[in-house]
């Protein structure tokens, strides 16, 4: 295939030549790289998923932004630079423009890398939790729902973070016709936990019946986005009932933290109140989502 050339983002060569030569690549998330996770933990996980990936038989191209310039796929030493410099951003769509425009660094959020994935012919896409909506009475919409309702590429993910109110989440990517495809499950993955209580409509077993789905639905007019629902492996998981008490008790202590502080705040606290738990189980599911998108993404091609 031809890969799309654009004046705002840069692809590794790698990449472009995997594309061109019509091998699958799988595009990672690096928000969580560079917000969702300790340094330096966060350089050896990436790492990790890179492996994953190059082990299922497709290349990685982690999506990022450096000096202003929106890059799929990452050298070794661009990779360590993003995953230890402390004052790198969070970008989404909204942010493109201005990080361009002034040259900052930052890691790219699940709305951001799909636009990114998109731009380059990059179909699947590996995360760990996608945004959401927010706790409360308020409509706080992680831009992240949207993307997914209209940009053709398969999220593969634990479910949304943890931190969020899945039961609203999963009537948002109802209505906005958004496929929540469970992997191996009958229903939405809890993120730290295998399960959340909460059906969903399609059931895939198989790299290969992800494939066939995916290819259905782009079949349709002015589709957008799917969402392939993995569940945190089961020796890592935790009990949802213990990740919900957990939850509450940072909640409580979060009554004054607001704004970007806020999911930092809690994913730290809720580390703590369950003895590092849900750091093991985060970093294993973006293992294992990882090695299953590059699964779906060789079926695919």
């Amino acid at each position: 295939m031809t890969v799309p050339e654009s004046s705002w983002l840069q692809i590794l060569p790698e990449v472009k030549t995997a594309l061109s030569e019509g091998r699958p690549v799988v595009a990672l998330e690096s928000a969580v790289i560079t917000h969702g996770l300790p340094r330096p933990i966060n350089l050896e996980l990436a790492r990790r998923m890179q492996a994953e990936v190059r082990k299922a038989g497709a290349v990685p191209a982690i999506a990022a932004v450096l000096d202003g310039v929106a890059k799929l796929g990452l050298t070794p030493e661009e990779l360590e630079r993003l995953s230890l410099d402390e004052q790198v951003v969070k970008i989404s769509r909204r942010d493109f423009s201005w990080s361009r425009a002034t040259g900052r660094s930052g890691g790219t959020t699940v709305a951001g890398g799909m636009i990114m994935a998109r731009a380059a012919g990059v179909r699947v896409f590996a995360t760990g939790g996608i945004g959401g909506v927010h706790r409360g009475g308020g409509m706080d919409v992680s831009a992240d729902l949207p993307e997914l309702a209209q940009t053709p590429v398969a999220v593969v993910c634990s479910g949304a973070k943890a931190i969020l109110d899945l039961p609203r989440t999963i009537e948002w990517l109802e209505t906005a016709g958004v496929p929540v495809v469970g992997y191996e499950t009958d229903e939405l993955p809890g993120f730290y936990s295998r399960e959340s209580g909460l059906p969903i409509s399609a059931r895939a077993d198989t790299p290969e019946e992800v494939a066939g789905i995916l290819r259905a639905h782009w079949e349709l007019p002015s589709a957008g986005g799917l969402l392939i629902g993995v569940p945190c492996p089961e020796s890592d998981a935790i009990p949802f009932d213990v990740v919900q008490e957990a939850l509450q008790r940072a909640a409580t202590e979060a009554r004054n933290v607001s704004g970007p502080a806020l999911t930092p705040f809690l994913l730290s606290r809720m580390s703590e109140f369950t003895d590092g738990r849900s750091l093991r189980a985060n970093l294993a599911l973006l293992r294992n989502n990882a090695r299953v998108a590059a699964g779906i993404a060789v079926a695919l091609n």
